[in-house]
């Protein structure tokens, strides 16, 4: 099933759920509440907020964001996060 994965175009669109699946576990429930959407498209992880001081808060937390989630995903997903 893995090497099937690997081979078709479902993999981004499965990442993409597993990581909104584990999101408010990496981020906690306040983030996850006010978090909009999770998009993962080709490594870019674009999250959407209306909060504009959770915004901010993401902003400066890129870095540690990619790792959790790579880190929790056990394989290199995220090389990128975008704030909308």
């Amino acid at each position: 099933m893995k090497d099937f994965l690997e081979k078709s175009r479902l993999k981004g669109p499965i990442q993409a759920m597993q990581i909104t699946g584990v999101w408010e576990e990496v981020m906690g429930k306040t983030v996850a509440k006010y978090t909009d959407k999770i998009e993962l498209v080709q490594g870019s992880l674009y999250i959407t907020t209306s909060v504009a001081p959770l915004k901010q808060e993401l902003s400066f937390q890129k870095a540690l964001i990619a790792g959790r989630i790579n880190e929790k995903m056990g394989e290199y997903v995220v090389k990128e996060v975008i704030i909308r």
